[in-house]
């Protein structure tokens, strides 16, 4: 038997010999084709050099595309498992011709792989071409030697195919295999064409023409060539069998569900091995090219179609996850032609039986509740589509799974009254957030997640990418285009732009399309959904519809990311040092610098706060890898996992783990929705700046990394360097040249002190003199002090004193026009006078007010210098009074 990788390997050998380049197939997630969920045909990854926009060093080539129909209008998840062909997941081998080749060589080359190579006998094949294609026609009677009766001309669009209302189109011609007349159905055009006799195997497409609005307005210059073959299918044609499912592939998929669950796989099971099978494959091929559960967009297609299998799994009578078990028999597989599956084994696994570990919790719930709804009902009964809502509201069932779940009864589902309430919750979330105090404004973003869904984003894997415009917002309404000059909003179906959130900033970058350019300088995010990116346009008009190219500015991005892991590891610090009482506060992830706040009820010594650098330094030099992992928030938490301030946690989190301590455990572990660096080494370096007081009992302290830090240390390094020479040092002897001038300039201002003092007592006096004199019988000395240090008049004070043994002694000390007076009095004569009365009369003379010490020692002051000798002459006449 020609197993289904010899077949893959065989087609892809024909055409490279032929001169074709092989591509490797593409990632499930398209990287150019914004209307797309998933690629789900093999042409998908050249549609840009098809339309022109790219160019590649080859003009012909071959694949064989991983492919996904599963959401959107390509939606094939309610078939799979009950018919031969349906396949969520599944392979198109293809060739193309980039205005090389056309027609005839086209169809040369498929007629001679299948009937030569492949030894296809030529009486089972039928071809069918496009109405009006003569040329076709032809062709497949002259190369093939086809009967007109197998050569079928169809006039629907079957066969015709445009790559949309706009660009290049042209007819097809499909090749089908005749499986015999034992199996009901007629050739394609009759009227049993649906039956499954006759199975398209290839289709060969002829783009040739162009067209606009779906009207063709011209013909292609290079008229090219786009074919399909589905894998599946022609592994069953060449493996002698007519059901998809019965080929090695599955087989060996479906015989280790069987042997997992220790059921048989046919009769009643057969339909659940089959979903198990197909969906496993998808699973494992969307969680290897970047994918995970989620409950929005792409993550919520993978989670749909995984909990379609557990339910299935479920059915089989599995006590245990059992969807994370069969990933090793897929990689037996199909891990030799694609080794992304080997490479994400350990990943695939994880998220399956984290996945499936959860959803058997509610799993019985859902069930039971859906077992009391449908208790009396029988076959052509409707299930009331509040009751299908409230199965995915409040358990997680997706209305597909329900509908599943029922159709073995012969039960429907009430859609209509499924998106009544879907509606109603809507509305009700709406009102709740108008009643939180929000802004009127908001209403618009409610609109547009309504008209459009929550923006996807992609930025964790990806720093370009490709989206349409969903709406546009200017001065909070919105808009239908923007022109040069104009600032708006512009939301998009998906985005590696990270909307700020979580202390993270939002990205900066450009946006660009067919006639237009604009820069993007911030990226906030509304409702929690969606990204709306603040752009300024450059030129050209940006409309509603257009598609347009994304792209963060890296460099910035890098920055981001640096700074925002080093929170991580600074938390984590700190906690380590300071105790387990340190949790987040707040903080600021820049491009520039990063700064976190925590609860801590003193400052942060230098010797704690290098210690914190010191560790944080040792986890980056280590450079272990940074992993993420999708969970519950109590599952995080319970596993360790420390909740972040300001992140808003929904019914899923991204658990950031980075760093291991001696003992082998993770050294931090976080919720957190940000973006992080892939390594640790990719922080460089952390320097704390700054530690500071934000409110009683938090602290903060700033960080700068990478760059920023080296060029922080480099100028503090060179203003050292200029330091030392103007010190006439060595850089290493600074500190001792500082500390000796300081000693020094103190031990001279001490000295210039003492000399100053003995001056002015010496003489220099303005007014009154420095001599003793009798007030009454009180002996007084009083002295205007020009340029004399206020802080020295006490001592001076206290020196008179006790020149004079009894008595009053006031001093004035004049500097920049203001007076400070100083008044003391003897102990033997304080209970006759106080030296506060003394000043406050001396202080009023000279403009000021009050004036206070102690009965003994007393000072104040004014702010006219000019009357200095008043003031004395006031202490004078309060003596004598």
């Amino acid at each position: 038997m020609t197993s289904t990788n010899d077949i893959r390997r065989s087609f892809l050998d024909y055409f490279g010999k032929a001169g074709h380049q092989i591509v490797p197939s593409a990632p499930l997630v398209p990287q150019n084709d914004p209307t797309l969920m998933f690629v789900n045909a093999g042409m998908v990854p050249f549609k840009n050099v098809f339309t022109g926009l790219e160019t590649r060093p080859y003009s012909t080539a071959t694949s064989s595309q991983k492919c996904v129909r599963a959401g959107g209008k390509h939606n094939d998840l309610d078939n799979v498992g009950y018919t031969a062909r349906h396949h969520t997941f599944f392979e198109m081998l293809g060739n193309f011709s980039f205005g090389d080749y056309f027609k005839e060589q086209a169809i040369t080359h498929a007629w001679t792989l299948l009937t030569k190579e492949w030894g296809l006998n030529p009486d089972r094949l039928t071809a069918t071409v496009y109405h009006t294609d003569d040329q076709a026609f032809d062709l497949w009677r002259k190369i093939a030697g086809l009967p007109e009766d197998r050569i079928i001309r169809i006039a629907t669009k079957d066969n015709f195919w445009a790559m949309g209302s706009d660009g290049p189109c042209g007819p097809c011609s499909e090749i089908f295999y005749d499986h015999g007349d034992h199996i009901p159905g007629g050739p394609p055009g009759s009227p049993d064409e649906d039956g499954d006799r006759f199975v398209e195997i290839w289709n060969l497409v002829f783009m040739q023409f162009v067209q606009e609005n779906d009207v063709q307005i011209g013909a292609l210059p290079k008229p090219s060539i786009d074919t399909g073959m589905g894998l599946e299918r022609i592994a069953a044609v060449l493996q002698g069998v007519h059901d998809n499912y019965d080929t090695d592939t599955f087989k060996a998929l479906i015989a280790e569900s069987g042997a997992l669950t220790h059921t048989t796989t046919t009769g009643d099971t057969q339909a659940s091995h089959r979903v198990i099978a197909d969906h496993i494959r998808t699973s494992g091929f969307l969680v290897a090219d970047g994918v995970l559960p989620a409950n929005e967009g792409r993550g919520y297609v993978l989670r749909r179609i995984m909990r379609r299998a557990m339910r299935h799994a479920h059915l089989l009578g599995a006590k245990e996850p059992l969807m994370h078990r069969m990933v090793p028999a897929l990689v037996a597989e199909m891990g030799g032609a694609y080794p992304e599956l080997v490479r994400a084994q350990p990943v695939i696994e994880a998220t399956l039986l984290q996945e499936e570990t959860r959803f058997r919790q509610t799993l019985s719930n859902g069930l039971r509740l859906l077992d009391e709804a449908t208790g009396a009902m029988g076959e052509g009964d409707t299930l009331p589509g509040a009751t299908a809502f409230k199965l995915y509201d409040t358990f997680g069932f997706p209305y597909d799974l329900t509908e599943d779940a029922l159709r073995p009864q012969g039960i429907s589902v009430d859609r209509a009254g499924f998106d009544a309430a879907m509606a109603e919750q809507k509305a009700a979330a709406r009102a709740a957030w108008k009643g939180s105090g929000a802004k009127a404004s908001d209403d618009v973003w409610f609109d547009i997640v309504e008209d459009a869904g929550a923006t996807e984003f992609t930025g964790y894997a990806a720093d370009t990418g490709e989206a349409q415009v969903v709406a546009l917002v200017k001065d909070g309404a919105r808009v239908e285009s923007a022109a040069a000059g104009d600032t708006v909003e512009v939301l998009v179906n998906q985005t590696p732009f990270y909307g700020e959130s979580g202390g993270q900033v939002g990205d900066a970058g450009t946006i660009a399309g067919d006639s237009v350019t604009a820069t993007v300088t911030d990226t906030q995010k509304h409702l929690g959904k969606l990204h709306g990116h603040v752009a300024t346009i450059d030129s050209g008009t940006l409309k509603v519809g257009d598609t347009v190219k994304l792209a963060i500015d890296r460099g910035r991005r890098a920055a981001i990311r640096a700074n925002h892991s080093a929170t991580h590891l600074l938390h984590a610090a700190l906690r380590e040092r300071l105790g387990t009482h340190v949790a987040q506060k707040g903080s600021l992830v820049a491009p520039e610098r990063l700064r976190f706040d925590v609860s801590h009820p003193s400052a942060m010594s230098p010797g704690d706060l290098a210690l914190v650098e010191s560790d944080v330094n040792a986890q980056v030099r280590a450079n272990t890898d940074v992993t993420t992992r999708i969970m519950t928030p109590d599952d995080a938490i319970a596993m360790g996992a420390m909740a972040l301030f300001g992140e808003k946690y929904g019914d899923e989190v991204r658990v950031v783990a980075m760093g291991t301590e001696d003992a082998g455990q993770t050294y931090s572990v976080e919720l957190c929705g940000g973006t992080h660096v892939g390594a640790l080494g990719e922080i460089g370096l952390l320097k704390i700046v700054g530690e500071s007081a934000v409110s009683s009992g938090v602290r903060r302290v700033e960080a700068l990394t990478g760059e920023a830090a080296r060029q922080y240390l480099a100028d503090r390094d060179a203003k050292l360097r200029e330091a030392a020479a103007a010190l006439k040092s060595s850089p290493d002897e600074v500190p001792a040249r500082v500390a000796a001038l300081v000693e020094d300039r103190k031990r001279l201002e001490r000295e210039l002190a003492e000399a100053k003092k003995a001056l002015a007592m010496g003489g220099g006096s303005k007014g009154e003199g420095a001599g003793p004199e009798q007030v009454g019988d009180v002996t007084f000395v009083g002295q205007v002090l020009e340029g004399f240090e206020a802080k020295g008049l006490r001592g001076a004070v206290d020196e008179a004193k006790a020149r004079i043994g009894s008595g009053v002694a006031a001093l004035v000390a004049v500097n920049d026009g203001r007076a400070t007076v100083a008044v003391g009095v003897t102990e033997d004569i304080v209970g006759r006078f106080s030296a506060v009365d003394l000043v406050k009369a001396a202080v009023a003379a000279v403009g000021g007010q009050g004036g206070g010490g102690r009965p003994d020692m007393a000072q104040g002051g004014g702010p006219d210098g000019d009357k200095a000798a008043d003031a004395l002459a006031a202490v004078k006449a309060t003596l004598a009074a």
